[in-house]
């Protein structure tokens, strides 16, 4: 295991608190002397996009000092900056989330000292982004609907997308939507679909909270 992924555990045992938090905040506070930014975001599938664009435009986050944390989802966020932030390893943060949970990255931003009355506007100079509604969302819209099906037939998955849409719950939502909810019926699918959809965006039309937050770290 690299010193980096060691790192990502550490930190995610000493935020889950419990017995084993002394040893893990020591760990990652050792470890962390190779880290230059902490990116916080809701789940794999926002890490695996993240670095499978940063790999697109020749970087590697991990060996620029770039740790992207997933936060195995958004509430977990107070958690995470009482570590990271100013109280705990003081390093500095970015990080993405959803639309729906940007209210519990505000709030607890402001808790532990990063910004003041904080709106939207005012997460983008602190290093955060948010996606409307979610980055699969993101990730269709700047693709379009007939080029996801084309990569969701190269993964070999036609036959189970076809079965998906034919749903009574699903028949009669457009194709944008069904292809999101598709995306999120099966563990790992979401992570699997965020790194083919990377791979096939023309780098012009990057969806903005991945294209800024890249440019941010």
């Amino acid at each position: 295991m690299d010193e980096l992924r060691r790192f990502r555990v550490a930190l995610t045992a000493w935020a889950a608190g419990g017995a084993q938090a002394a040893t893990a905040a020591a760990s990652a506070r050792e470890l962390s002397g190779g880290v230059r930014t902490i990116v916080l975001v809701e789940g794999a599938s926002d890490q695996v996009a993240l670095e499978a664009l940063a790999a697109r435009h020749g970087r590697d986050l991990g060996a620029e000092g770039v740790a992207v944390v997933p936060l195995g989802g958004a509430t977990n966020i107070g958690h995470f900056l009482d570590v990271c932030g100013p109280a705990g390893l003081g390093l500095p943060l970015a990080g993405l989330c959803d639309i729906g949970e940007e209210r519990h990255f505000r709030r607890h931003l402001e808790r532990v000292g990063i910004g003041a009355g904080l709106e939207r506007a005012d997460l983008e100079p602190l290093g955060f982004q948010v996606c409307v509604a979610d980055l699969e969302d993101e990730l269709i819209r700047a693709l379009g609907a007939e080029e996801v099906q084309q990569v969701i037939e190269a993964q070999g998955e036609s036959r189970p997308f076809h079965t998906f849409r034919g749903q009574p719950a699903q028949r009669e939502r457009p194709v944008e939507h069904q292809l999101r909810r598709f995306m999120g019926t099966h563990s790992g699918r979401k992570a699997l679909y965020a790194q083919a959809l990377v791979a096939h965006l023309d780098l012009r039309a990057v969806p903005a909270p991945l294209q800024q937050l890249l440019a941010h770290v």
